[in-house]
C-alpha cells in the first residue's frame, strides 16, 4: 500500500500530536487528513514549520486542559434526577441515554456538555441511583450522580430504594452462606455415620 509523510497540524488521538510527521496511507491523507485541515503533505518547507505547530499546540493543549479541569470542578459532585415511568418490577418504560443526560447537565451547569464524554455502558433501564463518570479530555475525569425514580419521587426515595436494593443484597448472601454451612454440617455428619 502506497503511503505518504504528512506533518500534522492539530493532535489527532489515533494517530500522534500537532507538529509531528508521521507516514499514514496515501488514501487516508488524500481523503480524510488533508480536505480537513488536520495535515499537510510533509515537504521540506511544511518541515521548517513543524516547530511552530508544535509549540502551537502545546499552548492550546494547556489552555485546553486549563478549561477542561475548570469544567471538571464545576461538574463534580452535580446531582441530576430524572423523573419517569415505571413497572413494578422498576424497569423504565422506555430509557435514559447519554443524551438526555448530556442534556439536563448542560441546563444545570450553563455549559455546552457533550454526550460523547459522558460514559455510560448501556443506557439506564431502572429506577436507582447511578455515579457517572464524564471524560473531558484524556488525563480529566469528573463524576456526578444521577437518579432515576417514579414520577412525583424524590431523591430521598431513589436513596431509600437503593438502600432497600443492598439490604435485600445482603440478606440473600446470608441466606446463602448459612445454606452452605448447613450443607457442610450435613456432609460431616453423614461421613461420621459412615466411619462408625
Amino acid at each position: 500500500m502506497a503511503r505518504m509523510k504528512v506533518l500534522l497540524t492539530e493532535d489527532i488521538p489515533s494517530l500522534g500530536l500537532a507538529g509531528e510527521v508521521h507516514s499514514v496511507a496515501r488514501g487516508f491523507a488524500r481523503n480524510y487528513l488533508i480536505p480537513r485541515r488536520e495535515a499537510i503533505v510533509a515537504t521540506k518547507g511544511a518541515l521548517k514549520q513543524a516547530e511552530e505547530i508544535r509549540q502551537t499546540a502545546v499552548r492550546r493543549r494547556a489552555q485546553e486542559l486549563s478549561n477542561a479541569e475548570a469544567q471538571a470542578q464545576v461538574l463534580s459532585g452535580q446531582q441530576l434526577l430524572f423523573e419517569v415511568r415505571a413497572g413494578d418490577n422498576n424497569r423504565l418504560y422506555g430509557s435514559i441515554t447519554t443524551s438526555d443526560i448530556a442534556e439536563q447537565l448542560t441546563e444545570k451547569v450553563e455549559f455546552e456538555v457533550d454526550r460523547r464524554r459522558i460514559v455510560l455502558g448501556a443506557s439506564i433501564r431502572d429506577l436507582g441511583l447511578y455515579d457517572l463518570t464524564i471524560r473531558l479530555m484524556p488525563e480529566v475525569e469528573s463524576t456526578f450522580a444521577v437518579a432515576v425514580v417514579r414520577e412525583g419521587e424524590t431523591w430521598a426515595d431513589a436513596e431509600q430504594r437503593e438502600k432497600d436494593r443492598e439490604a435485600a443484597a445482603q440478606a440473600l448472601l446470608e441466606e446463602e452462606v448459612a445454606a452452605e454451612l448447613i450443607d457442610e454440617v450435613s456432609e460431616d455428619d453423614y461421613e461420621e455415620e459412615e466411619e462408625a
